[in-house]
C-alpha cells in the first residue's frame, strides 16, 4: 500500500519540523514539502500533487482560507485538513464553506491526527470534537436570516434533481460541504428533508429567477 502523500502549510518553522518529523516517522506517510503561507501551498500543491495538505488558517500574505478557495477554484484534487488553534464560527463554518474536508485543532492527540489525515485521504469528513459540537450546536440554532448565494445555489441544484454528489462537482466543493450547506437550508427554512426545502425554496420566491 502507497504512503499517503503529505504537504504541510504553516507560517511557523517549529510547527512545520515538528508535523513533518511525526509524519516521517510513521511508513505510512510521506512528507513532500512544507509551506509557510497559502499562495506557496497552492503552487506546491499543484507541483507536488499530494494526496492531503495540512493547513494553517492564519498566515501572513496569503491566508489558508484564501489558499483553500483558490485549491478548490483550480480543481486540485488533494484534501485539505485544516489544523489550526481557532474554533469559532468565524473560522470553522468559512473553512468548510469552502472545500476543506476536515478540521482539527492544533492540540489534537498524535493517534487522532494520523487517524484524521488516513480518513481525509479517503475522503472522509474529519471534525474535532470541539468543532463537531459547535456545528452541531449551530445546525440546531440556525440563522433564521437570508440564504446566502452559495446556498442558493445548492438549493437551485437540489431543485434541477441533482445529488449530493453531482452537486459538489458543479460547485467545487466536498460532498460534505454540500451536506452541510443543506442543513443550514433546512434550518433557515424550517423543513427537514430536501423535497420541503423545494417547495418552501418556490414558495418563498428563491427559486425560478435564473431558469432553475
Amino acid at each position: 500500500m502507497n504512503p499517503i502523500r503529505l504537504l504541510i502549510a504553516d507560517d511557523h518553522p517549529v510547527v512545520r519540523d515538528g508535523l513533518s518529523g511525526m509524519f516521517a516517522a510513521d511508513p505510512g506517510f510521506e512528507v513532500l514539502g512544507e509551506a509557510s503561507d497559502g499562495a506557496e501551498a497552492v503552487r506546491l500543491a499543484q507541483a507536488l500533487r499530494p494526496d492531503v495538505i495540512l493547513m494553517d488558517l492564519r498566515m501572513p500574505g496569503t491566508d489558508g482560507l484564501a489558499a483553500i478557495t483558490e485549491l478548490a477554484k483550480l480543481k486540485v484534487a488533494a484534501r485539505v485538513l485544516v489544523l489550526t488553534t481557532y474554533d469559532t464560527d468565524s473560522y470553522v463554518l468559512p473553512a468548510i464553506e469552502a472545500g476543506a474536508t476536515g478540521y482539527l485543532l492544533k492540540d489534537a492527540p498524535r493517534d487522532e491526527l494520523l487517524r484524521a489525515v488516513r480518513a481525509a485521504a479517503e475522503g472522509q469528513s474529519v471534525l474535532s470534537p470541539a468543532v463537531a459540537s459547535r456545528l452541531m450546536t449551530r445546525m440546531r440554532t440556525p440563522d433564521a436570516g437570508p440564504l446566502s448565494q452559495r446556498e442558493l445555489e445548492v438549493l437551485e441544484l437540489v431543485a434541477a434533481g441533482t445529488t449530493n454528489r453531482e452537486a459538489a462537482a458543479k460547485l467545487f466543493i466536498s460532498e460534505a460541504t454540500v451536506k452541510t450547506h443543506l442543513l443550514n437550508i433546512y434550518g433557515k427554512l424550517g423543513v427537514s428533508d430536501r423535497a420541503a426545502a423545494v417547495a418552501e425554496g418556490f414558495k418563498r420566491g428563491l427559486l425560478g429567477k435564473s431558469g432553475t
